[in-house]
């Protein structure tokens, strides 16, 4: 049984970033951003793929000089996903990587400089379809805004956004989304909350320079939840000290808690205790390494007892219940059968890739039937 997500989304803008939607009705999107030198074509383009297999909806990759406007223009030709370009107060590197096929640049107008550069990059946008995105971070906010504030504070990073916004305003310039992040969660949720208060547009959510891999995905959770529970936010990345693969498997995770997205599997499983019947850690472990490359929805439950087992298992597609020598499989809330305790991982996994067969079968005999009835309807 899957339960329909409580959460109502703030209406916002739609955008286009490539072939994604950001805002409106669309799922929130998951991005992430290459670390690799971005001159090292081969490189990035392997880490991008890596992203694209574990989900990923956009990448960001970081364009800060002109060689890397270049690269970014052969990268661009090697991998289908939409990218941001990340571009920092040279104008010319956005006219350039918009040349090159961007899909979107992230550049902060009120640092471009002059008003013609400004008017240029806006230009550019606007002729080549692409939306900008406005990031605010806590720890570069304006010398003026910082001596105002004294110190970074919800209403500083929310005065530093409405600076950019107001420059593309006036230049008539409304395909944008927002982004105001910091370190602490609080400040991030103080920030947000202001800015979705004041505009339409979507939002990019992040906590930046979250941390190393366990903080950092708490604390981003913590946040992003919490923002997200309110209905705020339309896209995110999950900022870690990690490969970006894993930002976008964080990212995935802490949507399906919401019941905003699905991705693959949602496990399901007991902390183990003394009552269990099998290394539920072991096992859990080896599966998510096995089943890591499934897209397709399911609900997966793994307990290691019977105290609690069946009643989590009859709310999966896929439950065991562990017991010794063989543990009891439920299937859409039904007994199964029952396999070998010391063979889980390999019954599971035999399972799970049952059902992937059966629904990729059940999507094309969806699309024959779609196409003969195309056919009929046109003759």
């Amino acid at each position: 049984m899957h339960m329909q997500s409580p959460i109502k989304r703030r209406k916002t803008r739609q955008i286009m970033v490539g072939k994604v939607p950001v805002g409106g009705d669309a799922p929130i999107s998951v991005q992430t951003m290459t670390n690799t030198d971005t001159c090292d074509v081969d490189a990035t383009v392997a880490q991008i793929r890596r992203c694209v297999a574990a989900g990923a909806d956009i990448v960001r990759v970081s364009v800060p000089s002109m060689d890397a406007a270049e690269a970014f223009g052969r990268i661009r030709t090697q991998v289908d996903v939409p990218l941001v370009a990340d571009i920092h107060f040279d104008h010319r590197i956005a006219l350039a990587v918009a040349e090159k096929g961007a899909d979107c640049l992230r550049i902060n107008p009120g640092n471009i400089g002059s008003d013609e550069k400004v008017r240029a990059v806006v230009d550019c946008a606007r002729h080549h379809g692409l939306p900008i995105r406005i990031g605010v971070n806590a720890g570069s906010l304006e010398k003026d805004i910082q001596k105002k504030y004294g110190e970074p504070t919800g209403e500083a990073l929310l005065e530093s956004a409405m600076r950019h916004i107001d420059i593309l305003e006036r230049l008539d310039f409304h395909e944008y989304k927002v982004s105001v992040k910091a370190s602490n969660v609080f400040l991030t949720l103080d920030a947000y909350r202001l800015l979705s208060k004041q505009i339409d547009k979507p939002l990019h959510l992040g906590v930046t320079e979250a941390g190393v891999f366990r903080s950092g995905t708490v604390k981003s959770a913590i946040a992003l939840g919490m923002l997200m529970y309110e209905g705020i936010g339309d896209t995110i990345r999950i900022s870690l000290a990690a490969e970006p693969e894993e930002e976008v498997k964080v990212g995935f995770d802490i949507l399906k808690s919401l019941g905003l997205r699905s991705n693959g599997i949602n496990f399901i499983a007991c902390p183990s205790c003394s009552r269990q019947e099998f290394d539920v850690i072991r096992v859990m472990n080896e599966l998510e390494a096995r089943l890591e490359d499934v897209r397709v929805p399911m609900d997966v439950s793994v307990i290691g007892c019977k105290v609690n087992g069946p009643g989590e298992a009859k709310e999966a597609d896929i439950g065991v219940v562990g017991a010794s020598p063989n543990s009891l499989v439920y299937r859409h809330g039904e007994k199964s059968h029952l396999i070998p305790t010391a063979h889980l991982v390999d019954e599971i996994e035999k399972m799970v890739r049952e059902r992937l067969r059966q629904a990729e079968a059940d999507k094309a005999a969806r699309k024959q039937r779609d196409d003969d009835s195309g056919i009929i309807a046109r003759g």
